[in-house]
């Protein structure tokens, strides 16, 4: 055989060898590892998670409400048509009411309120009774000097009388009288001005107790004001 033959056999049979090399084998196998498996509980558990959170950044915000304070309810104060059991008289003879003022609501001595209708008269005019009535207490006071606090018949209201220069003759205590009786006289006792005598007047709705020392002030010159 020539050489070029030689030659060509040889290179025929490593090709084939180089092939059998190649392709003579069994290719690799890529060998794939599964993802760990999730436990059902875990992954509900997450669900779950997901959820309240989405649900809380959709929910509206509640806003606390506080209930309003409460309003207290006021005490009725009786009107003036309310004391006693009708209209009540001028309790300084002579004096009409277009002569009054109402002082109910001036100021005093320490921060106080009058509380009193004051009816400014000649030291000695006569003092008379707004009303029918009872003589409850005689008492001598610094601030009021010599004063009768005088119960009307239903045992509701009481009628004061102060500064007065004196009782009329005879008066005592639990003693009945009527309406204009005469009960004393316009005076300065007490804290009052020696130069400016008057009457020092107030009505007072009692409590249960009937306490004449205690009691509600109520304004007298409504009362008056009326029969101008």
């Amino acid at each position: 055989m020539s050489k070029a033959v030689l030659l060509f056999l040889v290179i025929v049979l490593a090709g084939a060898n180089l092939a059998l090399l190649m392709f003579g084998r069994e290719p690799a196998r890529v060998q794939t590892v599964a993802a760990p498996a999730v436990p059902e509980m875990q992954a509900a558990v997450s669900s779950s998670q997901v959820a309240t959170t989405s649900e809380r950044a959709h929910a509206p915000t509640k806003v606390a409400t506080v209930p309003p304070p409460a309003v207290a309810t006021p005490v009725a104060t009786p009107t003036p048509t309310e004391v006693g059991d009708g209209e009540l008289t001028i309790p300084v003879q002579g004096i009409t009411a277009a002569q009054l003022h109402d002082t109910f609501n001036e100021a005093r001595s320490q921060g106080r309120v009058h509380e009193a209708l004051d009816i400014m008269a000649p030291r000695g005019t006569p003092v008379i009774a707004v009303a029918d009535g009872t003589v409850e207490k005689l008492f001598t006071s610094v601030p009021g000097g010599l004063t009768i606090y005088q119960f009307e018949p239903t045992g509701r209201y009481a009628y004061y009388y102060a500064h007065l220069d004196r009782y009329a003759d005879g008066l005592q205590e639990k003693q009945a009288i009527k309406r204009g009786e005469v009960i004393g006289y316009v005076g300065s006792t007490g804290n009052a001005d020696p130069s400016a005598p008057h009457l020092h007047f107030a009505i007072f709705e009692l409590g249960p107790e009937r306490q004449w020392w205690k009691g509600t002030a109520i304004n007298p010159y409504p009362v008056f004001a009326r029969s101008r």
